[in-house]
């Protein structure tokens, strides 16, 4: 299982999309050749429940073309794919397409229906949305990739996959042709979507990211460079000092999981040196209705101008729900920074870092 950033999908597209032409020049229209079929899509038995909709089966979708949107809601590469699904629903809804979101938790936290209903809210998602907790539906179409698109026409055959963010011209025009095919008409609208993509939804830097997903907790951490060795799921002091490019530590008491580390008192904190326009990380209070205060600094000063979305010019914060957090969108000429995140309260959990 993968999240695929913008920077792999061209590559990935090139091998696994079928059809032709270069990402940087927009087909004049609707896909000319016929889209192959590639199967028979398998449905989605195995949701443990639907949001926005009563639970659709493949049979009750017959006659539409429908496109499948595998997300998660953490996952930066979704998160700014959002947009255009939402915009591809309303704009086609009318003439045949029907979106249909696949929610399949790679962390933990994300199989929580709370959680899960406060994203779709935050993102205002409004097309139906299978929540697959159990990676049932995940399993069954054989998908490993976060975001994957599986287009599917009005006779229920898979024609045109898509995985990583990215390549969105292709997708829409491959969108209108099996529109034009179902109803033997030629595209009402030919022309692409453009949707706003505010704050952690704008789309990547992609000249200027030299820093990769990067994840805190043992089962996947790279790059962990605090002198200390990590105990695993055992509360343990680390320190932090110089770090090269894309290297990270802990300082303070710390809890290592599988998944995140949890920090074991106030002033705990986490570092980076990283080179990208934006840096997220996912966090969260530690439990439900809690909150952490937060101070972020970038080279030992408040972040000013290049503070994120989620912090203000000082550098000042509040996790109350666990989600990626935007904190910093470098907004001069992007260069190495040393990242740094100090947890005023105990409690708080560090999962991944991710870059624009």
């Amino acid at each position: 299982m993968k999240r695929i950033s913008l920077a792999l999908a061209g590559g990935v597209a090139a091998i696994l999309l079928a059809a032709a032409g270069s990402a940087a020049t927009a087909p004049a229209g609707p896909l000319s050749g016929k889209l192959p079929v590639e199967g028979t899509a398998p449905g989605f038995d195995g949701a443990v429940t639907w949001l926005n909709s009563a639970p659709l089966t493949s049979k009750q979708l017959r006659g539409k073309v429908v496109l499948v949107d595998f997300w998660t809601y953490s996952c930066i590469n979704c998160i700014r794919t959002v947009p255009y699904a939402r915009a591809w629903a309303s704009k086609y809804k009318d003439q045949g397409l029907a979106v249909v979101g696949v929610h399949t938790p790679e962390f933990k936290f994300e199989q929580d229906l709370t959680n899960v209903n406060a994203a779709v809210g935050r993102f205002q998602i409004d097309f139906p949305i299978a929540v697959d907790s159990k990676q049932s539906i995940w399993q069954a179409w054989g998908n490993r990739y976060w975001p994957a698109y599986y287009l599917v026409d009005a006779n229920g055959k898979i024609r045109y996959k898509q995985f990583g963010e990215g390549n969105y011209d292709k997708m829409e025009r491959a969108i209108q042709s099996l529109l034009a095919e179902a109803s033997g008409k030629p595209a009402v609208d030919s022309g692409l979507v453009n949707p706003a993509t505010p704050a952690e939804q704008m789309q990547p830097d992609l000249d200027n990211v030299g820093s990769g997903e990067a994840y805190i907790g043992y089962r996947q951490a790279e790059n962990f460079r605090s002198p200390e060795r990590v105990r695993q799921d055992r509360l343990q002091q680390y320190s932090v000092g110089a770090l090269q490019l894309n290297e990270w530590g802990l300082s303070g008491q710390w809890t290592v999981g599988a998944e995140s580390a949890v920090a074991g008192q106030a002033d705990a904190a986490v570092a980076h040196r990283f080179s990208a326009r934006d840096l997220h990380l996912v966090l969260g209070a530690g439990k439900p209705g809690a909150s952490v205060r937060i101070k972020v600094t970038l080279d030992g000063q408040p972040p000013g101008a290049d503070h994120g979305a989620d912090i203000d010019a000082d550098g000042n914060g509040v996790v109350s729900a666990t989600r990626l957090y935007q904190l910093v969108r470098q907004s001069g000429k992007v260069r190495q920074r040393r990242f740094e995140i100090r947890f005023l309260d105990k409690g708080a959990e560090a999962y991944a870092f991710t870059f624009g």
